[in-house]
């Protein structure tokens, strides 16, 4: 292949069953162009979806959080990206898609409240090991919020 140009970056000359890294925007765009495809093990299938959501919400307490594989957020939003465009190829994955968007919303509504209620308690480095550094950069941010409306709760003056 010749050089390829995305915006200001200019890729060349790349050869054909090699590997290349790169961002994930330009990743997309290559896939996009027919210029490459994204290996099986960094997509997510519905099976996937489906195991990590029974594990999240049936498996662990209230207050266990199980890992997530790398890059889960991402690898989300493109299986559910791509399922919404085969729908709008073929109505047939309008059953998948209403699932898939279910299953990741309840997914992401349960870490939710475990993080907020993580972030309101004493918590283990165990516990924490578990959180995705989307996960963890929010935690972060709601221990903050939450200490700092505790101190301003409890040094109100009831009195004036």
């Amino acid at each position: 292949m010749q050089e390829l140009n995305i915006g200001d970056i200019h890729f060349g000359p790349l050869q054909e069953g090699k590997e290349y890294e790169v961002r994930f925007w330009i990743a997309l765009e290559l896939v996009k162009s027919g210029y490459s495809r994204f290996y099986d093990e960094d997509l997510m299938t519905f099976s996937d979806l489906n195991k990590i959501h029974w594990r999240e919400t049936k498996l662990q307490s209230g207050r266990q959080i199980s890992p997530l594989p790398e890059f889960f957020y991402p690898k989300l939003r493109r299986y559910l990206q791509d399922l919404k465009q085969k729908l709008s190829d073929d109505a047939s994955f309008a059953g998948e898609y209403a699932q898939a968007s279910r299953l990741a919303q309840d997914l992401v509504n349960c870490r939710l409240t475990k993080i907020v209620n993580l972030a309101t308690y004493t918590h283990t480095e165990n516990i924490l090991k578990s959180l995705t550094k989307e996960e963890m950069t929010m935690f972060e941010n709601m221990v903050n919020i939450v200490s700092e409306w505790k101190s301003k709760i409890l040094k109100m003056d009831v009195l004036k």
